[in-house]
């Protein structure tokens, strides 16, 4: 298979994300590396930033062989075991909110929205974009896994909006795309109830398209790929232009969210702030611990 590092195309440094393009497929596997909490932090963000900046300037075309290659398919994943992304920089949350710095705010949400539009319309280029989701997609890792034409999740996988037990909502679209999913009503539901659903329940709501057993998820990639190769005209049509004709999500109607959000969020008090830490400091046990675990795993 031929492998090219986008990083060989590009001078850019992509920080905490590893790209390849896979010539034979017309695929960019772009995949999650942030650390220490793999969350979407401003670097993170900046590195897929300047990745789609590249992606749009070549119209979808790659350097491959002394020639150009179409992008077709673009698929995200996660290096984190066990994880997908756990959405929102918390941390950074924190900082702002006691800083009373709303403009930082919309700052960071800004730039969450301006990396999930380009996803989300498939930079208007004959682009399918995919999901891999093998682990847990929370908040904001939810709204990345949303964002693509199609996702892929493994049955262990696990998806929620929890933003609510800390008195907030998920603002970078997570209703704009559920309720085109789903339905408003239901969108809501999951919004508001911070309930976690197992990959198997939203496959069986049309939420998540293709499930497959753990550790099938990347072989899963490739055979959506090929089982769909000679109808790939016809798919991307339906899956990009005719499904954001029918029903699109605009950007307006992402950023106007955004500043929901960051009211919102500015109004929480020293309460949502601890169960906020209290979070982060479960998330950072659980990367410790699959940490440790690897690591006994390399000396055995």
């Amino acid at each position: 298979m031929n492998v090219t590092s986008l990083n060989d195309l590009n001078e850019s440094n992509y920080e905490q994300l590893e790209i390849h393009y896979h010539e034979k497929q017309g695929l960019l596997w772009l995949t999650m590396q942030p650390e220490p909490r793999p969350c979407f932090n401003p670097t993170l963000l900046k590195s897929l930033s300047q990745y789609q900046h590249l992606l749009r300037e070549s119209k979808g075309k790659i350097p491959a062989g002394g020639d150009t290659k179409d992008v077709k398919y673009q698929v995200l994943s996660s290096g984190a075991a066990g994880v997908f992304n756990y959405g929102g920089d918390l941390g950074l949350f924190m900082e702002l909110i006691k800083k009373r710095d709303r403009n930082g705010m919309l700052r960071y949400a800004k730039a969450c929205i301006d990396v999930l539009y380009p996803n989300i319309v498939s930079y208007n280029l004959p682009i399918t974009t995919i999901s891999l989701v093998q682990g847990s997609a929370l908040g904001g890792g939810f709204e990345a896994a949303l964002s693509s034409n199609v996702i892929i999740a493994e049955r262990q996988a696990e998806f929620g909006l929890p933003e609510i037990f800390f008195n907030l909502f998920p603002g970078m679209g997570a209703y704009s795309m559920l309720a085109r999913k789903v339905s408003p009503i239901l969108a809501e539901k999951m919004i508001l109830s911070g309930r976690i659903y197992s990959a198997e329940e939203l496959h069986e709501m049309g939420v998540v398209d293709v499930i497959v057993d753990t550790d099938q998820g990347e072989e899963a990639v490739y055979d959506y790929i090929k089982s769909h190769k000679r109808q790939f005209n016809g798919f991307n049509a339906v899956q990009t232009r005719v499904r954001h004709r029918v029903n699109p999500i605009n950007y307006d109607e992402l950023l106007d969210v955004c500043n929901i959000w960051v009211d919102t969020a500015l109004h929480l008090d020293s309460r949502d702030i601890r169960i906020m830490q209290r979070l982060v400091n479960a998330q950072n046990k659980q990367v410790d611990a699959q940490q440790e675990e690897r690591d006994s795993q390399s000396i055995a």
